[in-house]
């Protein structure tokens, strides 16, 4: 089956999902991210003197080895205002993403849930976004099944010290998928990818945290005890 993970920035990925991604993989499903813009306003971009241009493409470069790494089946990144995805028309925002979905055609679309994990504001413009595409799309085709959010827990979001994160209550959690050591270490090979992001990565205590369980909500589904499989009950 086919998966479509889109996200705002990259490293999301990795930070994110990567190892559930790794797993999907190695079954042989086909595995597909957009990224909707190139990172490029983040504040690293200082340290190296880069403009946002330059760190865009810096970081654009290194999610091409962190494609090579989870063996991706497809990778587009955008060139969306990072940062600035709020002071888009959300309408335009959509486009694109109903254009990807449309090309790939997947069973399943992932992206962030409502609350964003880290609340930063380009996070809920794509949970939005998504969403709205999703159901647009689904009234009209036949392939599209599933909208998932990957998400952490309550108690993995008060464990983090760098960031304030939020966590999805245990009645939300739809789908626990256990991964295995290999991906577990895809996904930190993924991020060793992100070479500017290092200090970020070493200072988030990120790789404590990668273990084999991976969390999602599922869009209008609730399954008590939940699926074991993305790709579990579909229609």
């Amino acid at each position: 089956m086919k998966i479509l993970y889109i996200y705002p920035h990259p490293d999301d990925e990795s930070f994110g999902p990567a190892h559930a991604m790794s797993k999907q993989r190695r079954q042989k499903h086909e595995v597909y991210l957009l990224t909707l813009t190139k990172g490029g306003a983040t504040k690293q971009r200082f340290k190296y003197g880069y403009s946002i241009e330059e760190m865009g493409e810096v970081r654009y470069q290194e999610m091409q080895n962190v494609a090579k790494v989870l063996d991706l089946s497809g990778m587009k990144v955008l060139d969306l205002p990072d940062s600035g995805l709020k002071e888009m028309d959300p309408r335009e925002i959509e486009k694109v993403i109903i254009k990807e979905i449309i090309n790939i055609q997947p069973t399943v679309l992932v992206t962030y849930p409502v609350h964003g994990i880290s609340g930063f504001p380009d996070h809920l413009v794509t949970h939005a976004v998504v969403k709205n595409a999703y159901l647009q799309l689904k009234e009209n085709v036949t392939y599209l099944k599933r909208l998932a959010f990957h998400t952490i827990t309550e108690d993995e979001s008060k464990q983090a010290d760098y960031f304030h994160l939020n966590g999805s209550k245990p009645e939300e959690i739809d789908c626990v998928v256990k991964v295995d050591k290999i991906d577990i270490e895809n996904s930190l090979k993924a991020l060793d990818c992100y070479i500017t992001f290092q200090e970020t990565i070493e200072k988030t205590g990120i790789k404590q945290f990668i273990n084999n369980q991976v969390m999602f909500e599922i869009f209008q589904e609730n399954h008590n005890p939940p699926l074991s499989d993305l790709f579990e009950m579909l229609n």
